[in-house]
């Protein structure tokens, strides 16, 4: 999955401040590593991988690296792996990350071996999968909330600024940052930065016997992938870096245009919507907003009945509106929710995009996507630990993303989960460098509401890159079945032939 929404009224409550700049990557330089080597275990795939059928060459196993690498005789984490062999004649490693920080790189690479099995992805590369430490099939598991938890924390409303509503979120927030500490301790919390993962994947490198790397990142994966370029430029061969994120923001003005770019999402599903009779928003455009706030903020007081008997609370609203529009497929779904708010049915397709969003199955149990999403940019970045960069945060967001925003400015606002995380941050914040020329592509999409297209135009930038620009209102695009994005990624994967310049998808 891509990056997560980190809008000011959901969990994340990132907002802009020009007072919240923070110290770049190239502040300090990288200490000496000291060299680190670990043997991949291999093993059968099944106990991770329901169905193995369409990728019977699949490997899995485990690379043990230490949690703190100054202690390498203490602490291990065993990182999952997955290699799907080429087929044909071999080109190298294929290493996939997609994002979130939090997605399975596992999980992913055993549906995309099965998707590109006959093509020349397939063909010439070992598509290799690396769950980050804490991430998806990696242990320890990252995990700060019970099931039960969980859902006691998305019916919290988290909309009301007022000094007490503001003290109530702010009591929510770190109550959840203990119980990370408390069921993770302090140590591995501190260990799970994009810094470290970076270092992991060189170490997983080696493992493999490979002395350079290919690498397609989705999301954060291409933060992950800036960041291991700037650090192991030579051990890279061909970089592919779609959806991308600015790494020369701070997470506060990255925030900003994140919000800004939903809003455009949101206009652009609302103006669609329009053109259908009976939709929920109206036909009026100046009144998009203020119709969907009808809809959704009754919910603060009152949750709307649904099938399912948690019902649809406001943050669930907001989140399900959120999910539905990272993709034009999931717009029906978002439609179908607020027209159940509308006439007083279930809005329970409402309720089923926060599902998917959060990772929660059928059965009430939530995978460990978010606990790891918040652990990994709580070290990621430094936050402003004082009230009055988040005041001004919540005014400018306002001004950005009208959609998101609950009642009046108040002039008091929660602050960020990560301003009270109990650990210290190890930033990676700041510009990224090239590894070599030709060797990455970045890919943009114009209407990306997760990372807009400012932020792929500028990574490309940063790191002397070719870019793939598609038009489009979603969030990522290679291999989701556009030929000219597909023809243009595979002919530099395989044959390390550049896009044209310019082109356009």
């Amino acid at each position: 999955m891509a990056a997560m929404l980190r809008a000011a009224r959901l969990i994340a409550a990132l907002a802009v401040t020009a007072a919240a700049q923070c110290p770049t990557a190239a502040a300090a330089p990288v200490a000496v590593e000291e060299p680190y080597t670990a043997a991949a275990v291999w093993s059968s795939c099944t106990p991770w991988i329901a169905d193995v059928s369409r990728i019977p060459t699949a490997q899995c196993g485990t690379v043990a690296v230490p949690v703190d690498y100054a202690k390498p005789e203490g602490a291990q984490a065993q990182l999952a792996i997955i290699k799907v062999p080429a087929s044909g004649p071999r080109v190298g490693v294929l290493i996939v990350n997609p994002g979130g920080p939090g997605a399975s790189a596992v999980n992913t690479v055993a549906s995309m071996g099965g998707a590109l099995a006959g093509s020349e992805i397939g063909r010439h590369f070992d598509l290799v999968g690396i769950d980050p430490r804490g991430v998806g099939h990696s242990t320890p598991e990252l995990r700060c909330r019970t099931d039960a938890e969980f859902d006691a924390f998305r019916a919290e409303p988290l909309a009301d600024y007022s000094p007490g509503g503001v003290a109530h979120i702010e009591g929510v927030l770190r109550d959840f940052a203990a119980q990370c500490l408390d069921r993770m301790g302090a140590e591995f919390l501190a260990s799970v930065g994009t810094a470290t993962a970076a270092r992991d994947m060189d170490v997983v490198r080696d493992a493999l016997g490979e002395d350079r790397v290919n690498y397609l990142g989705f999301s954060y994966g291409t933060q992950l992938g800036a960041v291991y370029a700037a650090r192991y430029p030579d051990r890279v061969r061909a970089m592919v870096l779609d959806g991308a994120v600015d790494p020369s923001l701070d997470p506060i003005t990255e925030s900003l245009n994140q919000q800004a770019g939903f809003q455009k999402a949101f206009e652009a599903y609302a103006a669609d919507c329009a053109e259908s009779v009976g939709c929920p928003l109206g036909t009026d455009p100046a009144q998009f907003v203020a119709r969907f706030h009808q809809l959704v903020d009754p919910l603060v007081t009152r949750p709307a009945a649904t099938s399912d008997p948690r019902g649809l609370g406001y943050q669930d609203a907001i989140t399900g509106t959120a999910s539905g529009l990272y993709s034009q497929r999931y717009w029906p779904y978002l439609t179908s929710g607020l027209l159940g708010l509308q006439r007083g049915t279930d809005p329970g397709d409402l309720l089923l995009l926060a599902d998917d969003y959060q990772q929660r199955d059928r059965n009430g149990h939530y995978k460990n996507r978010q606990d790891a999403f918040n652990a990994i940019r709580c070290v990621d970045a430094v936050y402003p630990t004082d009230s009055a960069p988040w005041v001004e945060a919540d005014r400018r967001s306002r001004e950005v993303a009208p959609f998101l925003s609950y009642g009046p400015f108040t002039g008091f606002a929660p602050r960020d989960l990560c301003a009270m995380w109990p650990v210290p941050p190890t930033p990676v914040v700041g510009v990224a460098s090239s590894p070599g020329p030709g060797k990455v592509v970045v890919v943009s999409t114009t209407g990306d509401p997760a990372t807009p297209y400012q932020a792929g135009v500028n990574l490309a930038q940063q790191m002397d890159a070719r870019l793939i620009t598609f038009e489009g209102t979603q969030h990522t695009v290679v291999f989701n079945g556009d030929a000219c994005v597909d023809t243009a990624t595979v002919e530099f994967l395989v044959n390390s032939t550049p896009p044209p310049a310019g082109l356009r998808c």
